[in-house]
């Protein structure tokens, strides 16, 4: 039997497919834009891709990362970043086209997933994996094994709520983390509070501010770890983590966003069996979830 499997990502921005071995190595990575308004449309690229990679080799299963929703009992994905996608048959689709297992996984899983098997949260049984960027996501791998849920939307805790009176999120939920720490709201808190940049800064710009030593985008970003260490150190206490593995263009900001969400755990985190978390930054960039539902397939097959 061949020890590669087929990896597909399909988010917001870009669908990527790569063979992966059971190392997390990655071969013959192909991605393309991602269409939006009709989901035809984004079938034609998810089958281009998966039969030019496909091609490339032989596998044994394929894995889906894919932005969320996604009801894993009925195999379909809802990405709310992907306009005119709702209740798309991803995972018997894929079947027809391939003849291979599909499994399927929310996109923040196959993160955690890929740093717990390849990454920064190797060794680690109990962890919690988020991807702080344009919107937050999260997974969690618990004892060892991904923990999908009800729904496949465990570990969400980008709509972990740290403002009871917050503004109102794209979810329909109001003061949810990521109206504070997102990138864009990062962002939009600096400008309200009179941060002077272009108007096509971004949270890229602001971090870079911040190493500077600008006062305002220090203030933002103190401001939205404190968001997530209240996140974190909920979400700890409910499952008992010892690791948050954090990746996404955010978390590239480093130690402006990294020290001070360290520092603010001790408000969020007081019980002894939290004490000891340990939070750092993600190590495989933008292959994290390739990886993640690779070994998602592996693993489950």
């Amino acid at each position: 039997m061949s020890d590669h499997v087929l990896a597909l990502d399909i988010g917001g921005t870009k669908v990527a497919a790569a063979l992966v071995d059971d190392a997390g190595r990655l071969s013959h990575l192909q991605h393309r834009r991602t269409p939006h308004g009709d989901a035809e449309a984004l079938w034609s690229v998810i089958a281009a891709l998966v039969s030019d990679v496909r091609d490339s080799g032989s596998v044994a299963a394929l894995g889906v990362a894919s932005a969320g929703p996604v009801d894993i009992p009925a195999g379909t994905i809802s990405p709310i970043n992907i306009a005119g996608v709702r209740g798309f048959p991803v995972v018997d689709r894929l079947g027809e086209l391939t003849g291979l297992p599909v499994h399927l996984g929310g996109d923040g899983l196959c993160m955690a997933m890929g740093e717990s098997r390849a990454g920064a949260g190797r060794g680690a049984r109990f962890m919690l994996g988020m991807v702080v960027s344009t919107g937050i996501g999260g997974g969690l791998v618990l004892d060892g094994i991904p923990y999908h849920g009800r729904t496949g939307n465990a570990g969400h805790v980008g709509h972990v709520v740290v403002d009871a009176g917050g503004r109102p999120c794209s979810c329909g939920g109001r003061g949810c983390v990521e109206t504070v720490a997102s990138g864009p709201n990062l962002v939009r808190w600096a400008r309200d509070n009179g941060w002077q940049a272009a108007p096509d800064a971004d949270a890229k710009t602001l971090a870079a501010a911040a190493s500077g030593g600008d006062d305002v985008a220090l203030r933002a970003f103190r401001r939205g770890a404190g968001a997530l260490a209240a996140a974190v150190g909920s979400a700890a206490a409910v499952v008992d983590l010892e690791l948050v593995v954090i990746g996404g263009g955010v978390a590239r900001a480093g130690a402006v966003l990294f020290d001070p969400l360290r520092d603010a755990l001790g408000t969020y985190a007081g019980l002894d069996f939290l004490r000891d978390i340990e939070v750092v930054p993600a190590a495989l960039g933008a292959d994290a979830g390739l990886v993640g539902a690779a070994a998602l397939a592996r693993e489950e097959r």
